[in-house]
């Protein structure tokens, strides 16, 4: 059996973050209206910009239907995800959540990330606690998402998480 380590990138762990790290991930997404749509009606938001395009014309968020703040959210933590979690045992909160700008239909999001802090875990020597501080800027180069982001993340050369057996299939 191969080592799941070997899936991820070798520069994520977590003694490779440092306090005032910066990075602009790779990858940019354009959110598109199924995404709106469909995840605003799973969570039952009903907010009149989501759904009528015509209410908010005229007004400063004009432009068309809002993006849910949490799918601009969302979008922002997974393209920021290869570089900061590939290692990631587990997402332990985020906080200071800001929109700062309307996001709209076709809209396309670019994430950025900084290294807030580093830290030992409580009673595990197998992982570190990161503070990420994440934002996302629309085509424009507008910054329409902050937010604070800790994440418990593997130390290099920790056990890797035991693979599941496979059974063949006859």
């Amino acid at each position: 059996m191969s080592d799941l380590s070997a899936l991820t990138g070798s520069n994520n762990y977590f003694e490779d973050f440092a306090a005032g790290q910066r990075m602009r991930h790779a990858r940019s997404a354009t959110i598109d209206e199924v995404e709106n749509n469909y995840l605003s009606k799973q969570v039952m938001n009903t907010a009149q910009g989501h759904w009528n395009e015509e209410y908010l014309a005229g007004s400063p968020l004009g432009g068309g239907r809002l993006v849910f703040g949490l799918i601009t959210g969302s979008m922002m933590v997974g393209l920021a995800s290869q570089d900061t979690a590939e290692n990631a045992l587990c997402e332990l909160g985020l906080d200071a959540v800001r929109f700062s700008k309307p996001v709209h239909h076709g809209d396309t999001i670019t994430a950025y990330t900084e290294v807030l802090d580093t830290a030992d875990a409580p009673d595990r020597d197998d992982a570190g606690i990161v503070r990420f501080k994440h934002w996302g800027r629309n085509q424009r180069g507008e910054t329409v998402c902050e937010l604070e982001r800790l994440v418990l993340i593997k130390r290099r050369g920790s056990a890797a998480i035991p693979e599941t057996e496979t059974k063949e299939v006859k």
